[in-house]
């Protein structure tokens, strides 16, 4: 059959019309992203210009969250990021729960006060009564609380006095590494130091890698145990009997160090024989982060005093101090704040704390952690800049170490920390759509937090991501001749199994 002009003609103007009309919508897409993209930069430039120097994720993180929904952040630009910050650990649901979506909208809807001060509304009596259930045991049958200003520090504060009041005592003990806040009374207790308003007393806290000894596991812990002693008991070593002793069951901010537990009990053992108030700062340690929903509980320690905040408000401010009863010599107005009933951080708290209770996600953290643990420890064998990796449930850390670098004692001990390199991999995981946060004394460590709600096939995601940024941080530094190279390994970490 010939094949005639007037036969070939319409399907040339139907494939005409097709590329005509698939030219547009890729034009009107670029228009939309480079419209999408002029904006986001124009609000990063508005507020490199309008806000201070003390910008500090917002240095590191470039990007324009305009939606959220669990692990999952969309910025202005259109491109999607993997979310292992979680508020620095305030997302124990991850963004925008339905649990605490919905108990925000219930008290909006419910037309109650959205600011009460202190005084007593059906939402804090929810909060507090759920609060109360989710406490250790030793401390659940005495405890007291007080709701204070909306941020950990400001619990951190009110930790102080409260325990000054019940001894009459001033000065604190606080350890190497810590991080308790940014006001002036928690500052002396940070490991960074600060404006003074009392003596704080630092001690060693026990590590592996690091160990302040030299020597690591048990001999280090027991070393930091007897130095604590002797601080106590030396007349000459200069400290007074404290007002109290604070720590973090995880030092976050200081590296994603987990207290031994053996070391805690005798932290325990030796408060208690010398009638110190033990104070726990469980603010990003909480609501199931490390594997129980206390981190205390790893090791049995009930504490005198709890510091809460973070996850506890299920995104929103809330902060305050749970205490054994017999501390509580406060008269009323000891310690105010005016934004300590934020209503709806106790709605959104109260979901969260029983979601997370419920579903028993402190045990899938703790069992989900040591699976990301166990595979990402191939990595300081396979890149030579990986130190260490180390964390409990899902709070992770990976310290960034220069190995080619000889320590002055020519030792085979742990090399010096790499703050450039884990801000390349910050960098990196960036690029590959992953967000991370930095930590440690020298800000040389990866830390991960995701949210509790984590699935394995998100937690796949990003232990690939995470891996090829470490690859390619690896590559540069190898290329540029400073990192040594280590014997070659097949594969990186395993990928990680249903259940």
């Amino acid at each position: 059959m010939a094949v005639t002009e007037s036969t070939v003609t319409p399907v040339g103007r139907e494939s005409d019309r097709a590329r005509s009309r698939h030219e547009s919508e890729r034009a009107h897409a670029r228009r939309e992203y480079d419209g999408a993209r002029s904006a986001h930069e124009g609000i990063l430039r508005r507020q490199t210009a309008r806000e201070s120097a003390a910008r500090t994720y917002a240095r590191a993180l470039p990007i324009v969250p305009v939606r959220a929904r669990g692990l999952t952040i969309e910025g202005a630009d259109g491109r999607r990021y993997l979310d292992c910050l979680s508020g620095a650990g305030t997302l124990a649901l991850g963004h925008n729960h339905p649990v605490v979506l919905e108990a925000i909208r219930k008290a909006l809807d419910s037309g109650a006060p959205l600011h009460a001060l202190d005084l007593a509304t059906p939402v804090k009596e929810a909060f507090t009564t759920e609060l109360f259930r989710t406490l250790p045991p030793g401390l659940a049958d005495r405890a007291r609380v007080q709701f204070c200003g909306p941020a950990g520090t400001d619990a951190v504060e009110a930790a102080f006095e409260l325990v000054r009041a019940a001894t009459g005592r001033t000065d604190m003990l606080a350890f190497t590494g810590a991080d308790h806040g940014m006001t002036a009374g928690a500052l002396p207790h940070n490991a960074s130091g600060g404006a003074r308003a009392v003596r704080a007393a630092r001690l060693p806290y026990p590590q592996d890698y690091r160990c302040p000894f030299g020597i690591g596991g048990e001999g280090g812990a027991e070393l930091a145990a007897r130095w604590t002693e002797s601080v106590l008991d030396d007349v000459t070593s200069g400290a007074l009997l404290p007002a109290g002793m604070i720590l973090e069951p995880v030092q976050g901010e200081g590296g994603v160090i987990p207290a031994p537990d053996g070391w805690l009990r005798r932290m325990r053992e030796i408060t208690t024989a010398r009638s110190i108030p033990l104070i726990a700062d469980e603010v990003q340690t909480g609501v199931g982060r490390t594997g129980r929903f206390w981190a205390v509980e790893h090791s049995g320690v009930v504490p005198d005093v709890m510091v809460l905040s973070k996850a506890i408000g299920g995104s929103l401010p809330l902060a305050g101090v749970v205490y054994r009863d017999d501390l509580g010599t406060w008269q009323p107005g000891a310690h105010a704040g005016t934004f300590r009933g934020n209503q709806l951080a106790m709605a959104a708290g109260a979901a969260t704390l029983a979601h997370v209770r419920e579903n028993g996600l402190a045990g899938r953290a703790e069992a989900l952690g040591a699976r990301m643990l166990a595979q990402l420890q191939c990595l300081t064998e396979q890149f030579a800049c990986v130190g260490d990796v180390r964390g409990r449930g899902l709070m992770i850390g990976i310290e960034m170490v220069t190995p080619d670098t000889s320590s002055p004692s020519g030792d085979t001990g742990p090399r010096p920390p790499a703050p450039s390199l884990a801000t390349a991999v910050q960098r990196e995981c960036l690029r590959r759509g992953l967000i991370v946060e930095l930590g440690g004394r020298h800000a040389g460590v990866v830390r991960l937090l995701p949210p509790l709600t984590i699935t394995d096939e998100q937690t796949n995601a990003v232990l690939d991501r995470l891996t090829d940024a470490i690859a390619s941080v690896a590559a540069a530094a190898l290329a540029r001749g400073s990192v040594s190279p280590v014997p070659e390994r097949t594969g990186g970490p395993a990928r990680m199994p249903a259940g």
